[in-house]
């Protein structure tokens, strides 16, 4: 494990493209990787085009790869998706495809840029996540990265017979106070319509696209 931000190794994000398919299907296929999902089918190549024809090409979700600053090896992945733009908030998720990128603190600091990037360009008020509640490293990475338990919910999702708990985190716009302006609430109200037709077609292709 990593004991101090000067030796977590560098890294950057850059957007994810059809090129990265083979790449994030091997990742996500990986018993580490898939046992930390909550939809832990079998990932495939048609469920990830899928995904990016209904979801990122839609602009429903941003997904980023993780690359290392020295080499620009990719190492894993990150996203924000079901982006409400109405409420202004979206659903976080991370996962490190390369095993020897785990434990050295690169998900915190991915998690770091990722929310500079919801919070700056895409003016997202609050980003939340789900993780399983025995997952500690991984909760405690998020919290690392500025995000705090707001609920736990227990018996919450059925895997391979077994019910388990789920914590539910979330990080707020630290540039923002509670209260939306005039200008946010008109955009809300005009982006409502067509935020609650994204929020249905999410719903529907998340389950197939197997990312969160």
């Amino acid at each position: 494990m990593c004991g101090h931000e000067s030796e977590i190794p560098d890294i950057y994000l850059r957007p994810m493209t059809k090129e990265d398919t083979d790449l994030i299907i091997s990742w996500r296929n990986t018993d580490v990787v898939r046992k930390r999902f909550i939809d832990q089918a079998p990932f495939t190549r048609e469920g990830h085009l899928n995904w990016i024809a209904t979801m990122v090409d839609t602009g429903r979700v941003v997904q980023k790869i993780i690359c290392m600053a020295d080499t620009g090896k990719p190492v894993g992945s990150v996203y924000v998706r079901d982006i409400d733009l109405r409420h202004r908030k979206g659903e976080y998720g991370i996962f490190i495809g390369e095993a020897d990128a785990r434990g050295k603190g690169i998900g915190t600091r991915a998690a770091r840029l990722m929310l500079e990037y919801c919070f700056e360009e895409l003016k997202l008020h609050k980003v939340f996540l789900r993780a399983f509640a025995d997952n500690i490293q991984a909760i405690r990475s998020y919290e690392k990265a500025g995000f705090t338990k707001e609920g736990y919910l227990r018996d919450d999702v059925c895997i391979e017979g077994n019910y388990r708990d789920i914590v539910l985190m979330a990080v707020l716009n630290p540039g923002e106070s509670g209260k939306a302006s005039g200008e946010d609430e008109k955009a809300s109200g005009e982006s409502g319509k067509a935020s609650g037709e994204d929020e249905k077609v999410s719903r529907e292709s998340g389950k197939a696209s197997g990312e969160g």
